[in-house]
């Protein structure tokens, strides 16, 4: 069997998680791609297959826990291992807030985005822990940290995200485990485009996106797979419970 390390990223289909997936593989890992969207997982396994690298696809409902164990057993059973986990499936409920919301809205994006992410680390975990090395990076987003404001559930998402990101940390540090997150500010994604899309003037909702960065645009999702390819890295070895922000110095400003 192959000792090239092997890496999980859900999410795989489309956005920051496609765009890790294929950096992963650029860099050697063996990729298995998780992503309900089987036409979008079919575009990144034939990327990372034209760039010479190794993939397999997973078509599956991260929120389903059963799935979740299910296909983690699968990869371990094909490739062995797994050395990372990236938890990149998400999803975004346009704007609202706690009076405008219903609880079918906050259901939705809390299965998806916290119970999605706690399914795939669930499963994931005993595996890194028999291995005693591991590394987890979630995605949580800036605004966990400084509201934008009318996106109540989604940014309640991403708070509990960080949240079971410091908590889950800690619990397994000593177990050689390391459990990080990243906080995008708005990057070229289809979700913040569909995020975009849905308010009153779009056009306007842009520039004040261009101009909330004091970059003065907004992020691409190469900038972010960097990022997370780095916190799954041996070269943080030593950064566990931490939260990297990628936001143009949205927070600092």
């Amino acid at each position: 069997m192959s000792d090239k390390e092997v890496a999980v990223v859900t999410g795989a289909g489309s956005g920051i998680g496609a765009a890790t997936a294929e950096l992963l593989a650029a860099r050697g890992a063996r990729v298995a791609l998780v992503d309900r969207n089987a036409d979008g997982l079919a575009h990144t396994a034939a990327a990372i297959e034209k760039a010479g690298g190794t993939s397999r696809s997973i078509v599956a409902d991260v929120a389903d826990a059963a799935a979740a164990q299910r296909e983690i057993e699968t990869i371990v059973a094909a490739w062995g291992r797994i050395d990372s986990l990236v938890t990149g499936a998400g999803i975004s409920t346009g704007a609202g807030t706690v009076l405008t919301q219903d609880a079918e809205i906050w259901e939705r994006v809390f299965r998806i985005n916290v119970f999605g992410t706690v399914n795939w680390v669930k499963a994931a975990l005993p595996v890194m822990i028999a291995a005693r090395r591991g590394a987890i990076v979630t995605i949580a987003s800036q605004l966990a940290f400084n509201s934008g404001g009318n996106a109540c559930a989604y940014i309640a998402s991403k708070g509990a995200i960080v949240s079971f990101t410091k908590t889950t940390a800690v619990d397994f540090a000593k177990q050689g485990i390391r459990v990080n997150s990243v906080a995008p500010a708005v990057i070229d994604t289809p979700l913040s485009r569909f995020s975009m899309s849905t308010a009153k003037d779009p056009d306007a909702m842009r520039q004040w996106r261009l101009q909330r960065h004091p970059m003065g645009r907004i992020g691409e999702v190469d900038e972010v797979a960097r990022a997370i390819a780095f916190l799954a890295s041996d070269e943080a070895s030593f950064i566990t419970g931490t939260v990297l922000m990628i936001d143009g110095g949205w927070t600092a400003a």
